[in-house]
């Protein structure tokens, strides 16, 4: 497939970093192709950003026939790096499958970005903390009512530089322990990255929030006993030594982040890590008994995310006395090392635009 370029005639005035927020402005160009059944995808273009036109009947809109992922772009000296692409767009049909929604071509749409990047290049921020925000959206765009998997799909990508996610410095959040709500079960959709499972969370987040908490940690949705993820990102705790994480059972997203800090915990830092259920009662129970060290969240968007208190059946428990602990430290710079080139990437993780 060929990748026609259009481009813009005027360009946009760049912000200033520190006028930064998260998501809310847009490089000059975006990417899309169509897809139609009997046809497979075509039309890839890079064009100016744009509004879309769809029909009040769009499927999209009454169906939620829709996938999305999401990485990152960092300024280097030595040029602009992207953090494991590959997998964010393996990961992308991998959600698409379980949507319906045919597959793409990964290494195409790849090559897509890189072109796209190097299009905006001047709106990669330099600031230290910030970055270029990626969005790769495939939305079904059938103008018809009626529950079926479409015939037609629009895949897009989208640029928005962004400011450093802890603009005043790293701090541990709190946590609320969401056990009345449920994300996602075994089975369900709670392992692909679609926006239903975003509009899942967003009443017992704003519960949380009027409670004074930062993010919601999910629990199982059948027992509500054992612990998932939290907010948008996958959970860690550090027990006696060891790193304690949910096992990919089909019900949260293998977060990229995720499996990075895997690596990283047990090839470089040397720590052993078990992918296993914990429940929420011995969670608290170590931190009674002194063997709950650390607790940490992972993700795109904060990257390594400390956790410094959590809230569950009227308790509230401090983790690492409120502070970001000493293996959640070094897990944080060396990840964002890495993405910024100041650290070797042992893992070839990294391609430099």
């Amino acid at each position: 497939m060929d990748l026609k370029i259009v481009r813009a005639k005027e360009l946009k005035a760049k912000p200033k970093d520190n006028e930064l927020v998260f998501g809310r402005i847009f490089t000059d160009h975006m990417f899309q192709m169509e897809y139609e059944t009997g046809k497979g995808w075509h039309n890839a273009v890079i064009k100016p950003f744009e509004n879309f036109s769809l029909s009040p009947a769009c499927s999209v809109l009454h169906y939620s026939q829709t996938v999305f992922d999401g990485l990152k772009a960092y300024y280097t000296p030595r040029g602009v790096n992207l953090f494991r692409p590959w997998d964010n767009f393996r990961r992308l049909n991998v959600s698409s499958r379980r949507l319906s929604i045919p597959e793409f071509d990964e290494k195409f749409a790849l090559e897509s970005l890189v072109e796209l990047i190097r299009i905006d290049k001047d709106w990669v921020p330099k600031s230290e903390g910030t970055s270029l925000y990626i969005r790769p959206t495939i939305i079904a765009t059938d103008p018809y009512i009626g529950v079926k998997s479409g015939d037609t799909f629009l895949f897009y990508i989208i640029l928005s530089p962004v400011g450093a996610y802890y603009a005043s410095g790293l701090k541990p959040v709190d946590i609320y322990v969401e056990d009345e709500y449920v994300r996602a079960v075994v089975g369900g959709i709670g392992a692909a990255k679609t926006g239903g499972n975003y509009a899942a969370s967003l009443l017992a987040g704003e519960l949380a929030h009027k409670k004074g908490y930062d993010q919601v940690l999910w629990l199982d949705g059948v027992e509500r006993k054992y612990v998932e993820e939290v907010g948008s990102m996958n959970i860690f705790f550090k027990i006696r030594g060891e790193l304690v994480t949910a096992p990919l059972s089909g019900s949260i997203l293998p977060g990229i982040t995720r499996d990075s800090v895997i690596k990283l915990a047990r090839e470089t830092f040397g720590v052993n890590v078990r992918e296993e259920k914990i429940a929420i009662d011995d969670v608290f129970r170590e931190n009674e008994t002194g063997g709950l060290e650390e607790v940490f969240g992972t993700g795109t968007a904060a990257v390594v995310s400390p956790i410094g208190a959590m809230f569950w059946k009227d308790k509230r428990i401090v983790v690492s006395d409120g502070k970001m602990g000493p293996l959640t430290s070094k897990l944080y710079d060396k990840l964002t090392g890495i993405q910024y080139g100041t650290q070797n990437d042992e893992f070839g993780w990294i391609m430099t635009i």
